[in-house]
C-alpha cells in the first residue's frame, strides 16, 4: 500500500476502478476486561447513561484489529479495501474477539 489507503464499507470507490482483487484481509484482536475495569465499569452502570470505561475499551480493540487489517493489507499490496466490516463475539466471559475485515484491492483513478 502505498501512502494513500483508501478504505470504505461500500463495495465501489467513487471516481476509481478495482484493476485487481488481493482477497480477504483481517485483524483480529481479543480482549479482557481488568478486575478493576469491570469494578469501575460496573460501578458506572448502575447510575445509567455513557459508560466511558467500556467505551474506551471497545474503541481500543477496535483500531488494534483496524491497524492489523490495514497491515494485512499493506502485506498484499493493495491500496484501498472496500467492503470493510467490523464483527465482534464474547469467546467467554469477560474476553472479547473484535474483527476487522475487507477485500484488499488495487484501484486506479478513473479519467
Amino acid at each position: 500500500m502505498n501512502s494513500t489507503t483508501f478504505i470504505t464499507t461500500s463495495s465501489t470507490l467513487e471516481g476509481y476502478r478495482v484493476v485487481k482483487q488481493l482477497g480477504l484481509v483481517r485483524g483480529i484482536t481479543v480482549r479482557s476486561r481488568s478486575i478493576v475495569g469491570n469494578i469501575a465499569g460496573s460501578f458506572m452502570t448502575i447510575f445509567g447513561g455513557k459508560n466511558a470505561i467500556y467505551t474506551e475499551l471497545c474503541e481500543h480493540a477496535r483500531e488494534e484489529a483496524f491497524q492489523l487489517m490495514v497491515q494485512h493489507g499493506k502485506d498484499l499490496g493493495c491500496n484501498a479495501i472496500i467492503n470493510m466490516r467490523y464483527d465482534a463475539n464474547d469467546v467467554m466471559s469477560g474476553l472479547t474477539e473484535v474483527l476487522a475485515y475487507g477485500t484488499a484491492v488495487v484501484v486506479e483513478k478513473m479519467d
